[in-house]
């Protein structure tokens, strides 16, 4: 997920929205430092693992340079996804302040001043690269400062381009997968870039399948929520309770508000996305792993055993996708309990096949 269409599910507290026209009273300043957190996206960070993803291919987690690289890796590229939430937020500040739920967000609510936003943000944006260059090496230091343009562009106006909005939503997750193997000097194979691709693809084409699902079941119980038109002959009794309307706080509010382009998609097209996507890097993890696991060593062909769970992922989360509830990858992933068990497996038998390599 871009770090814009991580915005879409924003940490909203679930207690009662405030009125049109009134909006929680500005924070002190003691509270600054608790707001810059909060628009940094807290429960998005965990999306920066994937920078564990090339040197686990590669098998080089083993020694302790490389594991406190790619913590210097994970802590920056934190850095970069956090300054373009603060620039970005700071951005549409007055927009979302017209929101019934934006309006909680820091900078909105003033608990986080606009100027203090752009200049965290701008900051960030500038020493996260920098720091990349000093402490790993100008390849990272590249690959973070095109993440940073590419994503504030995406934020200014490719969001708003059919299709390529999905290309800059996979690229950030892509880039992500990258990151760690170029801090450590590991030669990305084309098998690895081509599952990874796939792979983010999958998951950023569910999620927008979920949202418009999400939308459209919203629209549709608005419609029926909404009055019906006045009739000649006896008037429904005033006192008869209304039907429920969709909560204002809800992911799906926050969705329809915010995302003007997802109405051009289509629930077929994004399925025919998700599903060509996942089908994809089904292949190239296959073949990859015939590939280099072509000459076993150790007792099993580990590599090649390696895809029955990564298969078995894949079909996991199509579950969550096809039934328009991926719309929360991070929250999938972490909270589904065979989803973890399955990941597991393969994280074993792929060490084991970095091993006896």
């Amino acid at each position: 997920m871009t770090e814009r269409t991580a915005a879409l599910i924003d940490d909203v507290p679930a207690t009662a929205v405030p009125s049109a026209g009134r909006f929680p009273p500005p924070v002190s300043v003691r509270g600054l430092p608790a707001g810059l957190v909060r628009t940094a996206r807290p429960r998005q960070w965990v999306k920066n693992v994937l920078v564990l993803a090339a040197p686990l291919a590669a098998g080089r987690l083993l020694s302790a340079h490389a594991v406190l690289q790619l913590a210097v890796v994970f802590v920056l590229f934190t850095g970069c996804s956090a300054a373009v939430y603060l620039i970005n937020d700071a951005r549409d500040a007055d927009a979302d302040r017209a929101h019934p739920v934006k309006c909680r967000r820091p900078v909105a609510c003033g608990q986080v001043p606009v100027p203090v936003a752009y200049a965290t943000g701008g900051a960030l944006a500038v020493l996260a690269p920098a720091a990349a260059g000093v402490l790993c090496n100008p390849d990272t230091a590249g690959l973070l400062a095109g993440y940073v343009v590419m994503q504030l562009a995406y934020c200014v106006w490719l969001k708003h381009m059919l299709v390529v909005d999905l290309v800059i939503v996979t690229t950030g997750f892509l880039m992500r997968a990258m990151a760690g193997g170029l801090a450590l000097g590991i030669d990305l194979s084309r098998w690895f870039l081509i599952t990874s691709g796939f792979g983010a693809l999958f998951m950023v084409a569910a999620k927008r399948y979920s949202e418009l699902v999400l939308m459209s079941r919203l629209a549709e119980r608005a419609t029926a929520a909404a009055p019906a038109a006045p009739t000649v002959g006896p008037q429904p009794d005033a006192t008869a309770p209304a039907a429920p309307a969709p909560p204002e706080d809800s992911e799906g509010s926050e969705v329809g508000a915010s995302r003007a382009l997802l109405g051009a998609y289509t629930t077929g097209y994004l399925r025919f996305v998700w599903q060509l996507a996942a089908g994809g890097a089904v292949l190239a993890y296959c073949l990859w792993s015939m590939e280099t696991g072509a000459s076993p060593n150790g007792w099993l062909p580990w590599r090649q055993l390696s895809m029955i769970p990564f298969i078995l992922s894949v079909l996991r989360y199509a579950v969550f996708a096809d039934a328009g509830s991926a719309g929360a990858p991070e929250d999938v992933v972490l909270r589904d309990r065979a989803l973890v068990v399955i990941a597991l497996a393969w994280v074993v038998l792929y060490v084991l096949a970095a091993v006896n390599r």
